[in-house]
């Protein structure tokens, strides 16, 4: 088992869409995400990045196969929705490179590739002169049906890193859930909490 990881960038990606589409489709149907949807509608939504200025994806492979992508983009570039909650913060938007979602398929997890993806994104910021990195974790209920027992959280790993949890930064995002028992069946609002290293 040969793994490595390449940062992206522009068209570089292009060739990779599919691949990352069904990807991101299938880990983001665990928890804490739960999110229905669906390969064609996440290589629409993943295009953009081919023609976003200085965004980066990171590609996870192990051999010819790709494991486990991570993206980033300057926070400017982002929807209003995560702009939002930093325009009246000590962070100005315009100095953040925003982490967007990580996905790595199970047993590939542990094997230090979360820290190669953040590696990545925050010399990504260095290169941009972007002095603050952040991203959003979604809020579950301490009892949520599909919570696992025992729960592995990030959050040791993340405050590892240098990121620091801001409650009073929230966002709310929106997405399609699984159905019953452990989702809602339909598009739900969901919490976000930034996370933040400066």
């Amino acid at each position: 088992m040969t793994l490595k990881v390449t940062p992206l960038r522009g068209p570089e990606l292009a060739a990779h869409l599919p691949e990352l589409a069904r990807l991101r489709v299938t880990v983001f149907r665990e928890y804490p995400y739960l999110y229905a949807g669906s390969a064609d509608y996440e290589e629409t939504y993943l295009r953009p990045l081919l023609q976003t200025p200085d965004a980066l994806v990171v590609l996870a492979w192990d051999g010819a196969a790709v494991v486990g992508a991570s993206s980033a983009l300057p926070l400017t570039q982002e929807t209003e929705a995560l702009q939002r909650p930093l325009l009246n913060s000590p962070y100005d938007p315009a100095k953040v490179l925003y982490l967007g979602e990580s996905v790595l398929l199970p047993e590939y997890r542990g094997r230090g590739l979360g820290h190669a993806f953040f590696d990545h994104r925050e010399a990504h910021a260095a290169q941009l002169g972007l002095g603050v990195t952040a991203f959003c974790a979604v809020q579950r209920p301490e009892q949520h049906p599909a919570r696992p027992q025992p729960e592995r959280s990030l959050h040791a790993f993340w405050a590892a890193r240098g990121y620091r949890e801001h409650p009073e930064l929230a966002a709310t995002l929106h997405w399609p859930e699984i159905p019953p028992p452990l989702g809602t069946g339909q598009d739900t609002a969901h919490p976000m909490h930034f996370w933040v290293r400066a």
